[in-house]
């Protein structure tokens, strides 16, 4: 590996051990046996460094979990988006897990703004994945309205479930509980759009 691909794995074991705020730049050079001058020079800075670092973790959870070629359930269906679910909330309390560090970045958001600018940005390429998995096939391009509405949805649904599991697992909903409510908004919107048409 060169000096760019050391850097994002020692950022990544710095991210999973101390988090985004604890962790400094020489904690990174130590980490990955590179130098200061080197992180200027590959990701500009600590923060960009750090924030691709997480995004990578990111992504490296998500295909623990979401392959479709690998979840059960038709395309679309709550058996799928239960699937999903499911992933998330048993990746949730497994040692290692990531997704402490979504809850930082919400406390700490303005005091990390470079790392907040790019994650904002990775949000929106993480709802065309959940799309993808729940849905099947490929991803939707970034234009494409289910980005804005489904992809959305989904990572406001994840981000709500991260920080319900971090304030209280035990109240934290589980993947069955999630797609039962799911059914019955459906249901219930069937039927009231049923009986407006009568």
């Amino acid at each position: 590996m060169g000096h760019r691909e050391d850097l994002l794995e020692g950022a990544k074991r710095c991210l999973l051990e101390k988090g985004f705020v604890r962790t400094t730049a020489r904690d990174i050079v130590r980490e990955s046996g590179t130098n200061l001058a080197s992180i200027g020079y590959h990701y500009g800075s600590k923060d960009t460094l750090l924030a691709q670092a997480y995004v990578a973790l990111a992504e490296s959870a998500a295909d623990t979990w979401g392959a479709p070629q690998e979840l059960s359930g038709a395309d679309g269906s709550l058996e799928r988006f239960q699937a999903v679910m499911a992933g998330i909330t048993e990746s949730l309390g497994k040692p290692g897990s990531i997704w402490h560090l979504s809850v930082e970045l919400l406390t700490m958001g303005d005091k990390l703004p470079a790392v907040r600018e790019y994650l904002s940005a990775a949000q929106r390429e993480a709802g065309r994945g959940f799309i993808g998995m729940i849905m099947g096939g490929e991803e939707p391009p970034p234009d494409d309205p289910s980005v804005d509405t489904l992809g959305k949805f989904c990572s406001v649904l994840v981000l709500g479930l991260i920080a319900q599991h971090t304030f209280d697992a035990e109240f934290s909903p589980s993947a069955g509980e999630l797609t039962e409510g799911l059914r019955q908004l459906m249901e219930s919107s069937r039927q009231a759009e049923g009986g407006a048409g009568a």
